[in-house]
């Protein structure tokens, strides 16, 4: 059994020397970046849409091969920084002076509640599942979408809730997971039934199956009306 080059196991085929390379490329490119940043301006950092996004990874990929490779001088990165900063500000005052611009780099806001009921045309283009936005209302202390009167994905991807004074909430599909997997199309009961898909509450009597007259679908669960625990 050969003995362990530890040398070669760490240092791969360079030397100390380019150890120490390596480490005084790693300052210069963090504080390039540190200055990119800067540049970019508070709203960059502040929060980070697609738009952003695409810049800090253009960013990143442009200081990372320099500092681990030596055949790459750092004149090149801080030529790429400087191409994207100047982009990123030419961009930013392109949509400042322009909606349409804007509308296409950042995207719309999507509403995906409307006065209590899915916005099922809008809900469907952003291709979240119905899980995932149950567990954010639940996070939020909603119980059932009466509770609601807009909910707004906004383009950084934060949820934007606007919810209904105690004394006009109205009857609303339940999402909590042990009320809403009882959904049925068969109504044993008469009251008041919210659809399962887009949340439209009607007053049903007993039947066997039953279509929403607003999307078509025929699975129903009890509405409820109670008040947002704050």
């Amino acid at each position: 059994m050969s003995q362990i080059d530890w040398t070669k196991f760490f240092l791969g085929e360079e030397d100390w020397e380019f150890l120490l390379e390596i480490s005084l490329r790693t300052v210069i490119m963090y504080f390039i970046i540190l200055i990119g940043l800067r540049l970019l301006g508070k709203r960059g950092v502040r929060q980070l849409s697609v738009f952003e996004l695409v810049v800090i990874i253009s960013l990143g990929s442009a200081a990372g091969d320099p500092m681990f490779y030596k055949e790459i001088g750092l004149l090149f990165p801080v030529v790429i920084f400087g191409i994207i900063v100047a982009a990123y500000r030419l961009t930013t005052m392109l949509m400042a002076k322009s909606k349409k611009i804007d509308d296409l780099v950042e995207g719309k806001c999507v509403h995906f509640i409307i006065d209590g009921e899915f916005s099922i045309d809008q809900f469907n283009k952003e291709g979240l599942a119905q899980d995932e936005f149950f567990s954010e209302l639940r996070q939020q202390s909603v119980s059932h979408l009466g509770q609601v009167e807009t909910a707004i994905l906004e383009t950084s991807g934060n949820l934007s809730i606007f919810y209904y004074p105690d004394d006009q909430v109205k009857y609303g599909l339940p999402i909590m997971p042990a009320l809403f997997d009882q959904a049925s199309e068969e109504l044993r009961e008469a009251g008041k039934f919210a659809c399962a898909h887009c949340g439209n509450v009607e007053q049903l009597q007993p039947v066997k199956s039953h279509q929403c007259h607003r999307c078509g679908r025929k699975k129903w669960v009890k509405a409820l009306k109670t008040c947002r625990i704050k």
